[in-house]
């Protein structure tokens, strides 16, 4: 669906976790447009749609695909798989990539980190959505830019700062 909201988005969800462990009032359509919008205000993103798969998994899967991936031990809370950097066939829409959250490493951190469960699933459904847009915090200036756009997509959302921990 293209207009007001920005232009199409074709969201693939996937659950490998119990739908009952989903925090209530999770709605990762708006959290990812949200993401590509603030990226194309900000000039850092496509103001274009495509389509994007995003996968909740439960602690194994999380620990096999960051062991897998990455070559780091444990799950993390979010990975982000680019699409395709070579052009499609005319037609067909770009691939952003693929996300993938495990939803008991965002539970447990939330909890931790005095959040509600769902501002902290927002924020890494943003957070995750920017790496597929190119941005990155590998780098101090970077991670200052990143931050900047996520604590402004979230708060356009009604979410306060993720970086400001109580």
């Amino acid at each position: 669906m293209a207009g007001a909201s920005g232009p199409a988005l074709e969201l693939d969800i996937q659950l490998a976790v119990e739908p009952g462990s989903l925090p209530e009032g999770a709605d990762f359509e708006v959290w990812i447009r949200a993401a590509l919008n603030g990226a194309a205000a900000a000039g850092g993103g496509p103001a274009r749609g495509g389509t994007l798969s995003l996968r909740l998994v439960g602690l194994q899967e999380g620990i096999e695909l960051n062991e897998t991936w990455r070559q780091k031990p444990g799950a993390t809370n979010v990975l982000a798989f680019l699409g395709p950097p070579e052009p499609l066939p005319q037609g067909v829409p770009p691939e952003f990539g693929d996300l993938v959250i495990c939803l008991p490493v965002v539970l447990r951190e939330a909890a931790e980190q005095g959040k509600t469960p769902v501002d902290h699933l927002a924020h890494l459904a943003v957070h995750g959505t920017l790496h597929l847009l190119g941005y990155t915090h590998d780098a101090e200036a970077d991670a200052a830019r990143m931050e900047a756009l996520e604590t402004r997509v979230l708060a356009g959302l009604g979410i306060p700062d993720p970086y400001f921990l109580k």
